[in-house]
């Protein structure tokens, strides 16, 4: 990811400001507020501002005018119940936001979580940039045979250079005949005065979905947890999990306590359905039980032994 000059500058002008106030702030989050964090080969995210901390949620749980306890210790068991038992109100008075560059087609897998604000930016106004996602050569994979929504082997040889060269020549073309439309520059200047361009508006739909846009993301701390728990999930698509993984970076830093209550009791946790739950129970009981004998599918008894450890 490069960024321009007048970027650098205006991170810079932005990171050298500071105020006075008496509002709940986390350090580790102010070292980086405003610094893109690299993602994919030009994208990023970066926190832009944020609202609260661990002890504003111990607050609401206790609807106090404190700040919570006097012993972080206090304030951690009271996180870890509430994320363990589902009190979600009380995440939800923590607030981020987020300027994120991604592309067009992650954008539209990312916007179904619908339980944030989004501000895009928008092609009907402004040029988007000369930029496309082309992926990485470990990540151009075939088309998985045992998932529908997942990769199989990587492409070697000739035939990962031949779709290389498809993805890169298809953007080229379609955002040289973008500009062509347009008739204009990327600073807005009429390239043939012999000519009208072509609203902005209908020449953005030639474009080709690797070509990156940004946008402002707001969520609420409980919402977060939710996106992230999916997204930065293994079996997420590796272009919006990369994302996800940046923004662990700043949960961690700005929400360390409720961070590893997540990671506890939402990452690296497994919920079992009532079936499941009847398995373990007769397994730790010495009984012999089978997939046949468990009410359970196929897949579910597969998916329940790899979360034990054992063969299915």
């Amino acid at each position: 990811m490069q960024l321009t000059e007048d970027q650098k500058a205006e991170i810079a002008a932005a990171q050298d400001q500071s105020s006075q106030t008496r509002r709940a702030t986390v350090s580790a989050l102010e070292d980086i507020l405003y610094e893109p964090m690299p993602v994919l080969d030009h994208g990023f995210v970066r926190v832009i501002d944020y609202m609260g901390d661990d002890a504003a949620i111990v607050q609401a749980a206790r609807v106090s005018y404190g700040r919570g306890t006097k012993k972080v210790s206090d304030d951690a068991g009271l996180i870890n119940y509430l994320l363990r038992h589902r009190h979600t109100t009380p995440f939800e008075m923590c607030e981020i936001k987020y300027h994120v560059k991604l592309p067009i087609f992650v954008a539209r897998q990312w916007i179904r979580h619908r339980t944030a604000n989004v501000n895009e930016y928008s092609a009907r106004y402004s040029m988007l940039d000369r930029e496309f996602y082309i992926p990485a050569p470990d990540q151009l994979a075939a088309q998985s045979q045992a998932n529908r929504q997942g990769r199989g082997d990587v492409l070697e040889g000739e035939e990962a250079a031949r779709v290389l060269a498809l993805l890169q020549d298809d953007a080229t073309t379609t955002y040289d005949h973008y500009v062509e439309m347009l008739n204009e520059d990327a600073d807005g200047n009429v390239v043939d005065e012999g000519r009208n361009g072509l609203a902005r508006e209908l020449a953005r739909m030639n474009l080709t979905l690797n070509t990156y846009t940004q946008w402002y993301w707001k969520i609420d701390l409980h919402n977060l947890m939710h996106f992230l728990s999916l997204r930065a999930d293994d079996h997420a698509q590796y272009e919006i999990r990369v994302y996800a993984d940046a923004m662990l970076e700043s949960f961690k830093r700005w929400v360390p306590i409720t961070y590893d209550a997540f990671t506890q009791y939402r990452m690296g946790a497994t919920e079992l359905s009532a079936a499941a739950m009847d398995v373990v129970k007769k397994l730790l009981a010495g009984d012999d039980v089978s997939q046949e004998t468990s009410a359970m599918s196929k897949r579910e008894w597969r998916e329940l032994m790899e979360s034990l450890g054992r063969e299915a």
